[in-house]
This record gives C-alpha cells, structure tokens and sequence, in this order.
C-alpha cells in the first residue's frame, strides 16, 4: 500500500438512475464524490470503490506483519525480558548466597533420584551453614562497640603519630609551627575528598540506576534470559548454542521419557544434579548423566536422535556410551560442525623420521572424539575393518600397514582382490602381492593364505622343540575379504575355495590362523565390505582381536562387525553418515586406549593418499635388505622347477636364511613346497653343487650358488643337446 495515491474525482452532471419498472428516475442530491487510487482512474468508471477503513486496515496489517516489524517487536521484547531476567538470576543468586535454599534444593534433587548418601551430605552442609549464618549474626550484635572501640584508637593513633611525625619535622627545620604541618595536611586531603564527594554525588546518583540496569541486562544476555523466539535467526536454529547443565537437564525432560520428565519436575530447578561436571573433551563437551530410579539407559540410547535435536545438534554430533557407573550414561556432545573439519595428516607423513616397533609400539592411526591421538598396538593381534563401500575402508587398514612396514622384521603377504593399485606401494616390501578380483586372483589368495598357515605350523613344530624360540613377525592381509568368501570355484578335489563351510579352503585356512597364530607371532588382517553371514562368517569376525567398522547400514551388520557387547555399550557404526564421515572407525579392541566402563571407541583416521603412502613405503623399503616381492603371475600351476623357484624366491639379496627360503617357496606354491623341509630344500641344492652353509651362526643360501647352479646346468643342457 506504500507509495499509493488517492485521488477525489467530481461529477458536475451525474445522470439519474432510473427505476426500470416504473420509468422514474432518482434525482440524487448533487453531484457525486469518487475515490479512486493510482490503481483506479476516471477512465475506468466500472472499477470498484474500495472504502478507506479496509485500505487502512490493510495498510496497518501490512506494517504490523512486515519482517523489518517483527525484528524490531522481538529486539524490544529480547532486551526487556534480558533486563527482567538478569534481574531474576541476580535476586536468586544472592538469596542463594543468603539462604539455604540451595542446600533445600538440592536434597530435594537427591531424594528425588534415590540418591540417599548425597541428600545426607546435601543435609549436613545445609545444616553446616545455618550454625555459620547463625555465628555471624550474633558477631553483628557485639560489632557496634567493638567497631566504636577500634575507631576511637584508630583515631587517637593516627592523630599521635602525626604529631610526632610533626615534631620529628619541627625539630628537623627548627620550625615551631611545623608541629601541625602533617596534621593539617591530612585534614586539607579529608576536605578534598569531600569536595570530590559532593561534585561527583550528583552525576553518580543520576547514572547509577542505568548503570544497575546495564548490569541486570548483561547478566540476562549473557543467560540468554528469553524466549527463543525473541533471539535472532541464527540463534533460533541453536547452531553452536554452548551446551550448558540447564540446556542438557530441558533435553532429558523432553526425550519422551514419563518416568525421567516426572522425576526432573520433581527435583524443580535443581535437575542439574544428575550431571558430572561439564568437561571440555576434544572438539565437544563430555558429561555423565545418574538417570532416576525407574529410567533405563536403553530408553536414553534409544532416543539419540531426539536427544540431539533437543539439544540443537545433529544426531552424529552427540554419542550416547555406557561407561562403568551403573545407571549412567555418558554424553558426548560435539561443538556444532566440528566433526565435519579435517582432522590433519598422519605423523607419518609429517614426521620423516619416524619408526616402528612391532613389539612395543602403537600405530598413530588418527584421533578419538576428544582430540587426543588414537594409537593402536598391532602386536600379537588380528586385525578386522569393515564398513560400506567407499568409506576409506582400504585406506584405514592400508595406515596400519604403513606403519608396521616400518619396522624391518615384519613380513607381509598381501592379497588385494580389489585390484586397482592400492597396494601395489607394496611391491617390494610384501614377499607376496596379488592384486586383482577374479577367481584366479582368489585361488592365489587361498593358497597365500594355507602357505601363512603352513609357516604357523613349521613355528609351532619348531616352538616345541625349542620354547625360547622366537620369530619374526608375519602378518597376512587380505583386502576385500569378502570376493574371497563368494568365490565359487572349486580345486580338483571338489572341495571350494570360497564358501562358510568346512569344506572351504579359504575359511578354514583362516580360522586355523585364528586359532593359534598369534602365539608364534603369525597374523591374519581382512578388509570387508557390507557384513553379512555370507561374505563374513561367524566364526572369522570373532576371531579377530581388533575390530573396527565404518558407516554401516544396519544395526545387524553393526552387530556381527564389532559383537553384541559392544553395540549394547554403545558402539553405532550403523548411525554414521555415509558419504559424509569417511574415515571414522568405531573400534572395538583391547589395543587402543578406551575410556573406564566404555566397550568402543570412535576414531577419525589420519588420511594418507597413494603419493605419501608411495614415500612411506620408499622409507620402508630402505630400512631393508632387497625383497623379491611374488605376484600372481609367479605361480603357474604347470610342472616347477625347484632350483629355479629358489633362485626366484632369494631375488637380489646376497643370502637368505633357509628357514626364509621355505617360507617363501610355500608361499609360491603350497601344493609343491608346502610340506617341505630343510632336508628337501638341502637336497636339492647339494644336487645342484649350491650346499647351503652357516653364516653368523644360521643355515644360509647364496644367490650366487645357485646362480652358477643354474647357468652350469643350462649350459651344459645346451652342450649334450648340441
């Protein structure tokens, strides 16, 4: 309506209207007066009239409903209630502070949560604090005189030592009359002060309402003392609103709980004593919350999403676990947008000097919710990540191995039935690599895997002879486990390579590694996609000593991916966001530091592309001796030639323990050299004029042995043919 113009138009010479059932005409009293707006014109006679009291009623419900008009109401209403509020948290402090109804209330809280030794204590120091009040009280009926006593010596002191400090001046200057100077000084500063006094009265008793008000309305804003619909827009959506013991009690009060609402009514403004102290955790804040008598804690975990929306977060910005306390539930609740930040790159990307220690050291994988570093032991355990498809599960697990490939003993044997290079940075490192997702990559695959079994049998044997053996640690990695388990093929004896059964050669050949591998330092790693009993049998997932899943699809797949315990403490995998936290592992592991009472814990891994994973591994590789790293184009299923799989196996490194040269030649080919021993292996080589021979007290094999082994014999396979 802003902007329109009435115009009044005068019609001289109306034309009567006639009856048209009688023929007579209505002379009218004059000329007639029409109203119109810009929007109406004397050309257009037909428009409608429309009355000035409906277009001011529009004009006034325009300018009452305007957004410019609300924003001011809620600015006005905002730091009126501001004011009104600071008003009310300062009355209730102080009565608080002169009172014992704080005491009162929070044995209320106490009775009302079943907490008897708290409202005995909450009893006691109320109690405490009433004799206190009591004792000042009556320190302030004797206070008069004492006061007038220690003025009147105050006064007499003060009026002594100025004398004397007069005389000490009189005698000084030999001035009689400077007997009074210090005297007469400090009354002249008395009177300053008092002209001070009086020229500032004024004005201070002018200002010092509003500066009251000034006060009373910081406390209030500072509270946020008003209705959230009078706050700004970007506050009415609660975005980085500080979580605070009275926003979390509101959020418990309206999660739908009768029994929990019923018992926060029940202890009035004090429902903050369920709460721990408000700790600052990492990247959030962490608080533990004593539920009522009559409120589980599944009714809480149950209702997470609400939760978080009750408290102005999203649902992946707030973790419910069940730490040792019973009854309890412990919050951790993210600064809002914080999870969605990177988190920064791996130590071993930054740090080019940084080792491994299998044995003793932890892997930096990447930082729990509070920002501390989460470093995990790989020693002696079994390794399982899990997650959907193209959520950094190969990365995740790829970390792991970068890390241990810093430490020279390890050995890998590495089957990424993904195929598409992202391990192919181990080439060099790994004894054994193959890399690709058909059947006959998955054949390799099982039989990598029964040769790992067939040197965790060798070192058992070879532990029972010596119990003070030790062994280098070998760890098996399988990416993509799951191409592995729905492979169809079968070997020559019917028997499949894929497959949950008995009769699986794959299944079995892990279960086997399980079952006894980590005591002779022989490990099995998998990476999985998308758990299910299928892909992902029973009995392998609960072999593994460290699980960890990423973003999931259900809470059955979250289940069989971390175990039944740690989903009841907690543990959601299935509520992460797909797409969105890549790289965020919950971990189940006895390796990794977890909080008291807590069966997981919630991990965002370090990142490391393909180039630092490339310098990582060139860093790996110069801490070793040469490896001759074995693809699955190596192993043929034709007729073998021995000598030249031993020559294959030793690759460029001057010698090689024997022990070595069966490990690899079994994982070569574990039809031809899995049962073999160290009398097949010197057999062969006396017969080929290459004898294996001590070195720093071991059985070693010479490259060039059998080097010359094999050119002699084709030379002189040569010479009789010719």
């Amino acid at each position: 309506m802003s902007g329109n113009v009435v115009h009044l138009y005068k019609d001289p010479d109306p034309e009567p209207e006639r009856d048209p059932d009688s023929g007579a005409s209505d002379t009218g009293q004059g000329p007639t007066l029409t109203i119109v707006t810009d929007a109406t014109t004397p050309a257009d006679p037909a428009a409608p009239v429309v009355p000035l009291w409906v277009r001011s009623g529009r004009a006034i419900r325009a300018a009452v409903t305007h957004e410019q008009t609300r924003t001011a109401a809620r600015t006005l209403v905002r730091h009126s209630l501001y004011l009104y509020g600071g008003a009310r948290i300062v009355t209730r402090r102080a009565w608080d502070g002169r009172t014992a109804s704080r005491y009162e209330r929070l044995l209320r809280a106490a009775e009302a949560a079943g907490n008897m030794e708290a409202a005995a204590e909450w009893e006691e120091r109320g109690q405490r604090f009433r004799e206190a009040r009591h004792r000042r009280r009556m320190d302030l009926l004797r206070s008069p005189q004492d006061a007038a006593k220690g003025a009147a010596v105050g006064a007499g002191m003060g009026i002594g030592g100025l004398v004397l400090l007069g005389i000490a001046m009189a005698v000084a200057t030999k001035n009689p009359g400077d007997v009074v100077t210090p005297l007469m000084a400090v009354i002249k500063f008395i009177n300053l002060l008092i002209t001070i006094v009086q020229v500032v009265w004024g004005p201070a008793l002018t200002i010092g309402p509003f500066l009251a008000l000034l006060a009373l309305w910081s406390v209030g804003a500072h509270q946020k003392a008003a209705p959230r619909w009078t706050l700004p827009a970007n506050a009415r959506t609660g975005g980085g609103e500080p979580i605070t013991p009275s926003i979390v009690v509101k959020a418990l009060r309206d999660l739908g709980v009768p029994a929990l609402r019923k018992a926060i009514t029940e202890m009035g403004d004090a429902g903050a004593a369920m709460l721990s102290p408000i700790v600052i955790a990492g990247c959030g804040v962490e608080v533990d919350v004593t539920l009522p008598s009559g409120v589980s804690t599944v009714e809480v975990q149950s209702r997470r999403r609400k939760l978080a929306e009750n408290l102005a977060r999203h649902e992946h910005e707030v973790f419910i676990t069940i730490p040792a306390a019973a009854r309890t539930v412990r919050l951790w609740i993210a600064d809002s947008g914080a999870l969605d930040e990177p988190i920064g790159p791996s130590p071993l990307v930054t740090d080019v000097s940084l080792t491994a220690d299998y044995k003793k050291g932890r892997a930096p994988w990447g930082q729990d919710l509070r920002g501390d570093a989460a470093l995990l032991s790989l020693f002696q355990r079994m390794v399982l990540v899990t997650g959907l498809s193209n959520q950094g599960k190969t990365a995740s697990l790829r970390a792991l191995a970068l890390w241990a490939a810093l430490d020279r003993t390890v050995e890998f044997r590495i089957a990424d039935l993904k195929g598409v290079g992202d391990w192919g940075m181990f080439d060099g490192l790994a004894t054994v690599l193959i890399q690709g997702p058909t059947d006959e990559h998955v054949i390799e695959a099982t039989e990598m895997v029964e040769g790992v079994l067939a040197e965790m049998n060798r070192r058992i044997e070879a532990r029972q002879h010596d119990t003070n053996a030790v062994f280098p640690p070998l760890i098996c990695i399988v990416d993509e486990a799951q191409v592995a388990f729905m492979c169809p093929a079968v070997d020559e004896d019917k028997r499949p390579y894929g497959g949950s059964k008995a009769t699986s050669r794959y299944f079995m050949a892990v279960r086997k590694i399980h079952n006894q591998g980590r005591a002779v330092d022989v490990l099995m790693w998998q990476g999985t996609q998308d758990p299910t009993d299928q892909n992902l049998p029973k009995l392998v997932r609960e072999g593994a000593h460290t699980r960890a899943s990423l973003a999931l699809g259900t809470e059955s797949q979250a289940r069989m991916a971390l175990g039944d315990k740690a989903v009841d403490g907690g543990a959601a995998p299935h509520l992460l966001r797909q797409g969105l936290d890549k790289g965020t592992l919950v971990v189940a592991s006895d390796g990794i530091e977890i909080p008291a009472g807590q069966a997981s814990i919630t991990v965002r891994t370090h990142y490391i592309g393909d180039d630092d994973a490339r310098a990582i591994a060139d860093r790996a590789r110069a801490l070793r001796d040469g490896i001759t790293t074995l693809h699955a184009t190596d192993r043929g299923t034709a007729e073998r030639d021995p000598l030249a799989d031993i020559a294959a196996v030793i690759g460029d490194a001057p010698r090689v323990r024997t022990k070595d040269v069966l490990a690899r030649l079994a994982t070569r080919n574990a039809d031809a050299y899995g049962g073999w021993s160290f009398i097949d292996l010197k057999r062969v080589l006396d017969d080929a004029g290459a004898e294996p021979y001590k070195s720093d007290g071991v059985m070693v094999v010479s490259r060039d042995r059998v080097a010359r082994a094999l050119a002699e014999r084709d030379t002189g396979g040569s010479a009789s043919a010719s």
